[in-house]
């Protein structure tokens, strides 16, 4: 009986044509990632994966594959990173570093691994961030970390970019210090050049190998020479027998890297458990609908509205959802649901305009769906209060074009509301993911949980745009200002000058809003197929789970 009280029923209609024009829309928006994605994977490209293999090493996903549990997947974040930046510099595909999450004798970790292909595994600025954000997610779930280093250093043409700030490169050491502290566990291999500041982050972790032929010093052999005039070899001075014989500074030397990872995977196996969070999780269970509808239910064209529940039907658990305030606030869709088993609280935009009735005068009134209302604001701020006072995980779906505006929205006080859901978001101690699948645009992406709220990950979907507004709403905006600045100045445009201003600027806010560049710069952790959305939140639950620190939650003042 329970499970039909709060069972989601689906009204779509597989055959229609709107539902096949989207299913083949999405699924080409998918093909397109997936090419581009497989084009970052080969990095610096087959002659530098070549030159790798000569110096008997292997490449960073060669080793990742290796390394993993057999037939398990690399869960991998930030592919996009650094994408179409430093062209001038060739490019640095995924940064030249390859983060994400993966399975090694069952257990989840964090996997930091420097691609030799891509510039010798050189350091620019984004890679130093990838590699920040990567320590910041395993920080905030207590996820053990795995280092395979294989890097030359600081990218010397963008120093100044990569070395000095709060988010350069000398946060990685300091974070590799902090983690200790904190007992989360932190394994490092050294296989290839590791070189002047970048020698301090293997020898910041717990436990260090080494393969032959690798290097490991503070200073190479030429600095060496042109700095205090001595010369010596690469193995004298920093290779793997040195340091494993004389300075002690490696646990393990490994003859190469089957070896090594051989002897990562033994010590894995060994490491002990440590208590997890005490978030509520059962038994999963598959959704009732088909997670493939998903392509043909969702609507990329903000004038179409969809329904959001028929999202949520295929990816929470046996399709259940108990709605909270069901009537109330509809524009924004709050329930209790489970995901692969863990409890979770909802926090979703409507797409569908519905009706209604003002408070005040009792008359009906169309709500347009996307868009937060003053009732919609106060119900998630309450929702998210509950959730976290009974400790269950939030996760948030972004289909959003911000708060509703106008003198009636203005008299609902609807900044006051606005403020009260951002503090709750803000304040919130239980983890919180977010999934961007189509808009999420101004105060509505922050109070939804954007990048700047610390969700602990964030994920977005081909279809996502993400700006202070629409390409349309800005370029409108700006080319209204830009008309006005040039009529001042006794300049008056044509009909056609004015639409190809609109197009041209229209064309930079849409560039911008595209996940790829969200995603380029680190705004975004993974772009799913939303096929993969479900497992997508399962493994980022999991990860959260293995933090049992939760936090008092505490608001501060709430306006009222």
């Amino acid at each position: 009986m329970a499970d039909q009280l709060n069972k989601l029923t689906s009204k779509i209609d597989p055959t229609s044509a709107r539902f096949e024009k989207n299913m083949r829309s999405m699924a080409e928006l998918v093909s397109a990632i997936r090419n581009e994605e497989e084009q970052i994977r080969q990095g610096g490209g087959p002659k530098a994966i070549e030159s790798q293999h000569g110096k008997k090493r292997l490449t960073a996903r060669e080793r990742i594959d290796l390394l993993i549990d057999r037939n398990t997947e690399f869960f991998e974040l930030g592919i996009y990173a650094a994408y179409e930046m430093y062209e001038e510099w060739g490019g640095a595909p995924a940064a030249g570093v390859v983060t994400g999450l993966a399975r090694i004798h069952g257990r989840q970790f964090m996997l930091i691994v420097n691609d030799a292909t891509v510039k010798a595994g050189a350091f620019f600025p984004m890679t130093a961030k990838k590699v920040i954000r990567a320590q910041n997610i395993a920080i905030e779930n207590h996820i053990p970390t795995i280092y395979l280093v294989d890097s030359a250093g600081v990218f010397l043409p963008l120093q100044e970019d990569v070395f000095p700030d709060t988010d350069d490169f000398g946060r990685v050491f300091r974070n590799n210090a902090v983690m200790s502290a904190k007992g989360i566990p932190q394994i490092t291999a050294i296989m290839g050049m590791c070189v002047a500041g970048g020698a301090y982050l293997p020898v910041m972790c717990d436990t260090i190998l080494m393969t032959e032929g690798s290097g490991l010093f503070l200073a190479g052999p030429a600095l060496v020479q042109a700095a205090i005039g001595a010369k010596y070899s690469a193995e004298e001075l920093g290779g793997a027998a040195m340091h494993a014989q004389i300075a002690g500074t490696v646990d393990y030397r490994e003859a190469n890297d089957h070896i090594c990872i051989e002897r990562i995977r033994s010590l894995v196996s060994k490491l002990g458990h440590k208590p997890t969070a005490r978030f509520d999780r059962t038994k999963t269970e598959e959704p009732a609908y088909a997670a493939e509808e998903i392509y043909g239910i969702f609507e990329s064209d903000a004038a179409r509205p969809y329904d959001m529940k028929e999202i949520i039907a295929r990816i929470v658990d046996g399709s259940r959802m108990d709605e909270y305030k069901a009537e109330y606030g509809k524009t924004v869709i709050c329930g209790y649901a489970r995901i692969g088993g863990f409890a979770v609280g909802l926090v979703a935009n409507q797409s569908m305009h519905v009706q209604q009735t003002d408070t005040h005068s009792g008359e009906k009134r169309v709500e347009f769906g996307r868009v937060i209302y003053t009732e919609s604001a106060e119900k998630a701020a309450r929702f998210i209060m509950d959730c976290n006072q009974n400790l269950i995980p939030l996760v948030f779906l972004h289909d959003v074009n911000g708060f509703m505006v106008g003198r009636d929205a203005e008299w609902s006080g609807i900044i006051k509301a606005g403020a009260k859901m951002v503090n709750a978001v803000s304040n919130s101690v239980v983890p919180k993911i977010t999934v961007i699948i189509g808009g999420s645009f101004g105060a509505g992406h922050y109070a939804m949980c954007g990048k700047a709220y610390d969700p602990r990950f964030l994920f977005a979907w081909p279809t996502a745009r993400y700006a202070v507004m629409s390409g349309a709403s800005a370029a409108g905006t700006l080319v209204e200002i830009k008309i006005k600045q040039l009529e001042r100045g006794g300049k008056k445009l044509s009909d056609q000058e004015k639409q190809e201003l609109y197009n041209s600027t229209k064309a930079i806010y849409d560039h911008q809003a595209d996940p790829r560049y969200g995603a380029a710069r680190l705004w975004i952790d993974k772009i799913i197929d939303p096929v993969e959305t479900r497992q997508a939140l399962i493994t980022a639950l999991e990860a959260a789970s293995l933090n049992p620190e939760v936090a008092e939650f505490k608001v501060g003042v709430l306006q009222t």
